[in-house]
């Protein structure tokens, strides 16, 4: 980015601007090309090699690649990192995502129900407002479906960062009814944000930079991202088209307001009266990690383990295709090669050293099934999630009852979740007490501070059964919880379920 972006700064916010393009280039060729990785595990997008659809246009390996293919040693692939040939060519490739299905299991036990959030202000009236405000700004900015986003984004990079906007010229003047719409949460994906921690506590934040390349509606005219240039493989010189411009944008947010950067100039900015000195961010682990701003995520541990997989898959299936036809080896018999190998085929000689052998077919290798079978098992151990909870079932759960069999076999993701529901609840918590400290500052809902407390009601976890959901029910009653909140949790309220 261009020292220019400081052109209309003071002195002191242009020494922040300085601070933000080392952090953003440090991020750019330290951090980036690491999540794109995990990203890239996760996900396992094909790239294009040849003409999708035709088969004059096509590799003669293939027209796609899958992006899991980078763990594979060059034997199998035919291609190192670095683009050389090797001399044994490509063999057969054998990718299974185990990655994709672990992670999309474990963002179903997080967020497949919808939530609720409760507010624990001492007045019920107070109550019934805070939660409906709260209940339409998070199902404004996306529901459960934004949650399960930001499920994903945590998984996979093992953190996240959500931004609350608001719209201060909408909310003064706003209705209680219609206070949501000034109000968006917005996750911020960890290759686009920076965060500017204070230099004396990582878990506060002094700024944070959003960073990112968009697309504009205008045509390149000098070529520099014409689809030849770009994907020069796939169009001939005679197709040559101009294609979009492209600008990189820049936000910073600090504790005074905002700024906008387009390409390195400086657009616009603002400041914030409704939250104050706050940083409206709020970070987000998927499981807790120490002295560090970035939590655990659940695909880095898993990559060597899916190499593995994929290269024991891809020599089982070169070996089963050398081995798949049977073949003969004949000595001392003319015209053998003459004819097929069939019924009725009957080959006669007067040498008595003539013989046949036979060989080849897919034979039996228990210490490759072994193998593969234990990695899938330390797969299971390391992610939580075993096939099970995929709806994979391989042998019986024995003599319990189903829902008592289930749950101890899924011990480990119960746990799991159970974990990261405090990391993301506390999180739901921290946005949506912002909301309240905005609607307050802004005279809309007065929500005193001692009143601005919610936490997160979660659905059941695991497989129960109607009895013990019953039990449950009963017990809660007895201990003085409210009958219509119990309704509430078995789906036979007439209130609201959550945010959905």
């Amino acid at each position: 980015m261009s020292d220019q972006g400081s052109s209309g700064l003071s002195g002191n916010a242009q020494s922040r601007w300085a601070l933000v393009q080392a952090l953003i280039a440090q991020h750019e060729h330290g951090v980036k090309p690491r999540l794109e990785q995990l990203w890239a595990y996760y996900r396992n997008p094909l790239e294009l090699v040849g003409r999708s659809g035709t088969v004059q246009g096509a590799s003669p390996t293939g027209w796609y690649r899958m992006a899991q293919e980078r763990g594979l040693p060059t034997r199998v692939t035919g291609t190192s990192l670095d683009g050389v040939s090797a001399p044994s060519g490509r063999r057969e490739v054998v990718i299974e995502n185990d990655i994709g299905w672990r992670v999309g299991t474990m963002v179903d036990f997080m967020f497949g129900s919808p939530v609720r959030i409760e507010s624990l202000a001492e007045d019920e009236r107070v109550q019934e407002v805070i939660e409906g405000i709260i209940e339409r700004v998070w199902e404004h900015s996306g529901g459960i479906a934004l949650m399960q986003d930001i499920a994903t984004l945590g998984h996979v990079y093992g953190y996240v960062d959500l931004l609350l906007r608001v719209d201060e010229d909408l909310l003064v003047g706003a209705g209680v009814e219609t206070v949501h719409e000034a109000f968006s949460i917005e996750p911020i994906e960890p290759r686009r944000g920076v965060a500017i921690v204070s230099d004396s506590d990582y878990r506060e934040l002094d700024a944070y930079a959003i960073h990112f390349e968009r697309e504009l509606n205008e045509v390149d005219e000098d070529g520099k991202n014409s689809l030849r240039n770009r994907f020069g493989r796939l169009v001939g010189a005679s197709q040559e088209r101009s294609a979009r411009k492209r600008s990189t944008v820049t936000e910073v947010i600090d504790r005074g307001g905002w700024s906008l950067f387009e390409d390195g100039e400086f657009v616009s900015g603002g400041s914030r009266a409704v939250l104050g000195d706050v940083v409206p961010v709020v970070h987000i682990q998927n499981m807790s990690q120490p002295f560090v701003y970035a939590g655990l995520g659940e695909v880095e541990a898993l990559i060597p383990l899916q190499d593995e997989l994929n290269t024991r898959l891809s020599d089982r299936a070169n070996r089963v295709t050398l081995q798949s036809f049977k073949m003969y080896l004949a000595r001392g018999i003319e015209g053998f090669d003459g004819s097929g190998v069939g019924p009725g085929t009957v080959w006669s000689t007067d040498n008595p050293e003539a013989s046949i052998v036979g060989f080849g077919g897919d034979a039996s290798s228990p210490s490759e099934d072994s193998h593969i079978a234990e990695i899938r098992e330390a797969m299971d151990k390391i992610s939580g999630v075993p096939p099970l909870a995929g709806g994979v079932v391989k042998a019986k759960l024995g003599n319990l009852s189903s829902a008592n069999a289930l749950r101890v076999t899924l011990m480990g993701l119960i746990a799991k979740t159970m974990r990261k529901r405090v990391t993301y609840g506390r999180g739901i918590e921290q946005v949506s007490m912002l909301v309240l400290r905005a609607l307050n500052e802004a005279g809309v809902v007065r929500v005193s501070e001692s009143d601005r407390g919610v936490r997160v009601v979660w659905g059941a976890l695991g497989p129960i059964g109607d009895e013990e959901t019953l039990d449950a029910a009963q017990a809660k009653v007895e201990l003085g919880v409210p009958e219509e909140q119990v309704l509430d949790e078995l789906g036979l309220g007439e209130s609201d379920p959550g945010i959905v």
